[in-house]
């Protein structure tokens, strides 16, 4: 009887966890979506993305005289288009403590539910990940028929596109974690770290170039941000023929890319949780909770 409790305290757990996941993310679809009718949300889905990835285009034309036959823009568009998931996931886990806590003055609630806070935090991102998704479809299918983006389906890794995806996307789903639970430390001014995180990485993790174009003494910072190497597996799978003639990561195999990005998802899980537990102790110490200082 006894050594049935352990087991049967853990599947409680699970069902706790599944619960605050699906309602999370419920949540967060419901207050990302019901802003305004059906149509128009489509169109401002379809627009937001687009309208971003115009920029890169138009920067790029200027610059190489609208030369989009050079693998160069594949390997840049590629990457701008799922740099889309980073400051989605990213972005929308760690804002969901200012949401609650600053805008709607919800967090104080949630922590006396039976919730577990950070599954709570992952299900409010999941709504970030499926918009985000949208969008990164857009970005991908306007540059495949109206940029010659030399996408081609059944040359693509598949297996190695879904696993690569899915390991980053947890992998950011972590550091989101991270950031969003120093962020119950912060009362003030906090609503602009995800932007600031999100918009470094964006520059130092090879996005919309090649890292050897960065300075010999800042290329360091980009072989330490975890994002770039997720970036080159995503491009290896998608147009490997493209992505392994940049100079970048040509010294790592894709299953040595693989094993390093497996890495670093295991270890910001451990530290995505390390981390919460700490700051979550110390905010319920200080009294950050219920602290409402920026709205």
């Amino acid at each position: 009887m006894q050594a049935t409790q352990p087991i049967e305290k853990r599947a409680a757990e699970r069902g706790v966890s599944g619960r605050t996941f699906r309602a999370a993310a419920w949540l967060g679809w419901q207050i990302e979506a019901n802003w305004t009718d059906p149509v128009i949300f489509f169109i401002y889905s379809v627009i937001k993305p687009l309208s971003g990835a115009a920029i890169l285009v138009v920067m790029y034309s200027v610059i190489t005289n609208a030369n989009f036959e050079d693998p160069m823009f594949a390997y840049i568009y590629l990457g701008n288009a799922f740099y889309i998931y980073v400051a989605a996931v990213l972005t929308g886990v760690s804002w969901t403590v200012i949401d609650d806590r600053e805008i709607y003055r919800m967090l104080k609630y949630i922590y006396i539910a039976p919730v577990h806070v950070p599954v709570y935090l992952l299900g409010r991102g999941f709504a970030k990940f499926a918009f985000g998704s949208l969008a990164v479809f857009i970005t991908i299918v306007v540059g495949v028929f109206f940029l010659n983006l030399p996408l081609d389906l059944s040359l693509v890794n598949w297996p190695l596109f879904i696993v690569s995806l899915t390991m980053g996307i947890v992998m950011l789903a972590m550091m989101g974690l991270v950031l969003g639970s120093v962020m119950l430390l912060i009362v003030n001014n906090a609503n602009f770290m995800g932007e600031a995180v999100a918009g470094a990485l964006y520059l130092f993790s090879g996005a919309i170039f090649p890292l050897t174009v960065l300075p010999a003494w800042l290329q360091p910072v980009g072989y330490i941000a975890p994002i770039s190497y997720w970036l080159e597996l995503i491009r290896r799978a998608l147009v490997g023929n493209i992505a392994q003639s940049f100079p970048t990561f040509a010294q790592f195999s894709n299953g040595q890319l693989l094993a390093i990005l497996a890495g670093l998802t295991l270890l910001f899980t451990v530290l995505g949780f390390v981390v919460f537990r700490y700051c979550d102790h110390q905010a319920r110490e200080r009294g950050y909770i219920d602290r409402v200082t920026n709205f």
